[in-house]
């Protein structure tokens, strides 16, 4: 005959006037759980139910999905992050990491996995690429350092790759002269100036405010201590900027300060760009305000047309100087691309030209890292090689004489 197990002894005791039977056991944090039953035998079940469960999670605990590791890490950056940097994050871990690795054990997954994973980012920018790259190392570091995992699968994943990053050009003085012709008196005219004269980031300029601009001083300057970022369209302000090293002093030219000037006896704001009630753009609004470049160019765009009732895509190529037929106030007179981060690259691309040293353009650009500043000033400072020609046959003019 089979052995039949035995229940143990409960103690019993008195809740609300009723005896019950009582015990306690230990869950998966070391914490004391009671359980209470009618009989010893129903009690007896929910132990076992219980401690099952216990068990469970606690092998999920040491034993992490990719999933369960993901939702936890990115509570942990929550602090120190912010808002926009970690909904990207969410973003692209629920995407990229989530999505193809969620349902695996974290101690589970190899580098093939991720490799795999990695496939259709390959296929996207290459600095797309290096942000994902980098969260799955980070995230299996961090699991590392947390003892969940001996090793990290993804720290021999090389960090370059995804399509190759096309080259930022600056705009040439003859397209700046007819981009500011263009827009003269049109919203985005200060926006513009500002970057291309004080080579201030997108979020930089749309969080300028007058007490920072210093126009009655002999030798004009701007102050930096302000970002902009959105959240779900709205306009937040915040003194936390991308770096610390954005937070600097800089000088203007004359131009700029004469633009300026006339701004802010125009203005009704406390902030240098703002909306016809005085607050911050929203995201929605900087890209209207941005609009009124974009339509104004010459590139290839796709327009609607209404032929027997039904409307058809059609491709728009306009021609410079054409006029627009819906707006006859509207020339299209921009024969080449124009973004706003262009804007900023021009002048640090300007203030190489000029001479200026690399430590200095690094403060003035905000940059960080001088690695950053020193890779434009490079391809802008030795990519000539008509100028550079003579360096070169001086230095090997040199070694022939000395043979």
């Amino acid at each position: 005959m089979p052995r039949i197990a035995s229940i143990p002894e409960y103690e019993q005791v008195e809740r609300n006037g009723k005896m019950y039977f009582r015990t306690r056991i230990w869950d998966e944090d070391g914490k004391r759980k009671t359980l209470y039953g009618k009989s010893q035998k129903e009690l007896h079940q929910k132990v076992q139910i219980a401690q099952k469960e216990v068990e469970e999670r606690r092998f999920r605990k040491k034993n992490p999905t990719v999933e369960e590791y993901c939702q936890k890490w990115l509570a942990m950056q929550a602090s120190h992050l912010r808002s926009t940097t970690l909904k990207m994050y969410e973003y692209n871990v629920r995407k990229h990491i989530i999505g193809p690795l969620g349902d695996m054990y974290l101690s589970d997954v190899t580098a093939d996995d991720i490799k795999l994973a990695l496939v259709p980012v390959s296929k996207m920018a290459e600095a797309t690429y290096a942000k994902i790259n980098m969260l799955y190392k980070s995230i299996f570091y961090s699991a590392q350092d947390s003892h969940l995992i001996t090793y990290n699968p993804a720290a021999k994943i090389h960090a370059r790759g995804g399509a190759p990053a096309k080259e930022r050009e600056a705009l040439t003085d003859e397209q700046v002269d007819l981009l500011l012709e263009t827009i003269k008196g049109l919203p985005p005219y200060v926006f513009v100036m500002l970057g291309l004269y004080a080579g201030l980031r997108t979020e930089e300029s749309l969080a300028l405010k007058w007490d920072c601009v210093f126009l009655k001083r002999k030798n004009p300057y701007i102050t930096v201590k302000r970002a902009w970022h959105r959240e779900k369209n709205r306009p937040v302000i915040t003194t936390r900027l991308k770096t610390e090293s954005a937070r600097r002093d800089i000088p203007i030219p004359e131009c700029l300060a004469e633009c300026l000037r006339q701004a802010k006896k125009e203005s009704h704001s406390e902030y240098v760009i703002s909306d016809r009630n005085g607050n911050p753009l929203s995201d929605s609004q900087f890209h209207r305000m941005w609009q009124y470049i974009k339509v104004r160019s010459t590139k290839e765009r796709i327009i609607y047309k209404y032929i027997n009732g039904k409307s058809v895509r059609k491709p728009f190529k306009p021609q410079k100087g054409e006029r627009c037929r819906t707006d006859k106030n509207l020339y299209y007179c921009l024969d080449f691309t124009v973004t706003p981060h262009q804007l900023r690259h021009t002048y640090i691309t300007n203030m190489i030209n000029a001479g200026i040293d690399p430590k200095t353009v690094q403060y003035l650009a905000g940059h960080k890292n001088s690695q950053v500043t020193m890779d434009i000033y490079a391809k802008v400072k030795y990519n000539r090689p008509d100028e550079l020609l003579k360096v070169v046959e001086d230095a090997f003019d040199g070694k022939e004489q000395d043979q």
